[in-house]
């Protein structure tokens, strides 16, 4: 690999870095809420381990001030690029009053903050696809160049909700990114025991969009495909349907024991393809990164956690009444 694949891509070195953060940022946040989940103090956690390139490739290509975001729940990665910070994901995995998706009422990683447009998720799964599909439907009526970038998980897009909203999108040309995060499995079901063609990029053109697959494990190519989706969109040629591979590194949530369907020996394989392991070895050929300052940034986001962790294990809860606000008329 060349040393100026970022460059290439339109990425300046200080984008690179902060690329390679934010991926180290969110994995230090789900490894912290694994321990904080397994000594009793959070009740769940549903993980980002082994997404992260693929989540931070895409939001970075994205417009981060206008565009809108329907992500699942593993998309630590994209909130974080969005402008959700450590405190917020803690308070939320805390469930506290101050939790900005919910106020502590929906489950961890249903991500949701109207200042940084980022669209509420539900726990029945690609319920967000037909309302990113709305989003930008709105927008192109109210004269917005915006876009909507709305992901899922291979599984996912077996539901019909994944169908019409392509379908839809595609009919309408609207401007809708599709990224699906092919980690191989739909909780203990593996990729081809869910779907019958190679690629979901497949699906594509029976809905007249262009589909492709990349390398979820580089985010350099997944940024590369998505901002090449959002010009796109922004000139009026609708949605693209693009997949990202990768492995899900951890079990499927916390309550989930992945030893019953899965070798060992194949998830110690698919650790040899950790993204932050290869982009930070990436930015070291590229001269942006040395055993010194990949101390210091490690050292930083672990003290970015630790203060998260302690804020909002100490915040407090809402109080009992908040259990009605927003569910009836006040």
């Amino acid at each position: 690999m060349s040393n100026n694949r970022h460059e290439a891509a339109g990425l300046t070195d200080e984008q690179a870095i902060e690329m390679y953060k934010t991926m180290l940022l969110a994995r230090k946040l789900d490894e912290r809420m694994w321990l904080l989940n397994r000594s009793g103090k959070i009740p769940f956690v549903i993980s980002c381990q082994g997404q992260e390139a693929a989540q931070v490739g895409a939001a970075f290509a994205l417009d981060r001030d206008n565009d809108y975001v329907l992500p699942y729940y593993r998309d630590m990665g994209v909130v974080l690029a969005f402008g959700m910070t450590a405190k917020d994901l803690m308070l939320s995995a805390f469930a506290k009053a101050e939790d900005p998706n919910s106020g502590g009422k929906q489950m961890p990683s249903h991500f949701g903050q109207k200042k940084n447009r980022i669209v509420t998720g539900s726990s029945p799964v690609t319920t967000q696809v037909p309302h990113a599909v709305g989003v930008a439907l709105a927008g192109r009526l109210d004269n917005k160049n915006i876009a909507t970038f709305v992901t899922f998980g291979e599984g996912s897009s077996n539901q019909g909700d994944f169908h019409e909203g392509a379908n839809f999108a595609a009919v309408h040309k609207l401007p809708v990114i599709f990224m699906c995060e092919n980690n191989k499995y739909a909780i203990s079901v593996p990729y081809e025991k869910q779907v019958a063609c190679e690629n979901i990029s497949d699906r594509a053109v029976g809905y007249g969009m262009p589909g492709l697959t990349v390398d979820g494990n580089d985010p350099l190519e997944v940024y590369k495909a998505v901002k090449e989706a959002r010009e796109r969109a922004g000139r009026g040629e609708g949605p693209t349907l693009i997949e990202t591979i990768s492995y899900r590194l951890t079990p499927h949530s916390s309550d989930d024991d992945d030893r019953s369907y899965r070798e060992r020996e194949e998830v110690a394989e698919a650790k040899k393809n950790d993204p932050i392991i290869k982009f930070a070895q990436y930015l070291k050929e590229a001269g942006l990164l040395d055993e010194q300052s990949e101390k210091e940034i490690s050292d930083e986001l672990t003290n970015i956690v630790n203060e998260a962790t302690d804020y909002a294990e100490h915040a407090p809860y809402a109080d009992p009444e908040e259990t009605l606000r927003h569910v009836y008329a006040e």
